[in-house]
């Protein structure tokens, strides 16, 4: 037998599930109808090239080694031949061209900042800077591939 208090409680179950359910239509139908935002796209392509650059598809076709430990202790996260690479190699390199990306962009940011020239300078002075520090690490890092880990 089913009292008056449990049908109320079944009814609000049912709209509150149908509120869900609409609400979740309606935001699919407003995502799927809008055309996305100009800077998720850009985003987008940027974080793809970083992936690319950075050799996902290396890592995610030949399944490397995540990285090495010797016997005696030492952890090797960049493989010593240039050749192959460990999937730590993969993550170095795409921080070190986002890093290098990052300064690109602070670089041409701080030539938006005229009105404000102290702060156009210290953009630029940070953007050079995360710019030469990603290119000297990813030449070190070529090299010790280069060089055979010696």
């Amino acid at each position: 037998m089913v009292t008056w208090g449990e049908t109320i409680m079944s009814d609000k179950i049912k709209k509150g599930s149908s509120n869900v359910s609409f609400s979740l239509s309606k935001w699919f139908r407003q995502v799927s109808t809008n055309p996305p935002s100009v800077n998720i796209l850009v985003g987008a392509v940027i974080l793809y090239a970083l992936f690319i650059l950075g050799g996902g598809l290396y890592t995610l076709t030949n399944h490397p080694l995540p990285a090495l430990i010797t016997s005696s202790g030492a952890i090797y996260f960049i493989y010593p031949n240039i050749s192959q690479q460990f999937v730590s190699d993969t993550v170095v390199s795409g921080i070190l061209y986002g890093l290098g990306f990052l300064g690109l962009f602070m670089i041409y940011r701080s030539t938006k900042n005229a009105y404000n020239p102290r702060q156009a300078y210290i953009l630029l002075i940070i953007g050079v800077t995360f710019l030469l520090l990603s290119y000297v690490f990813l030449e070190a890092s070529i090299a010790y591939k280069i060089s055979g880990g010696q």
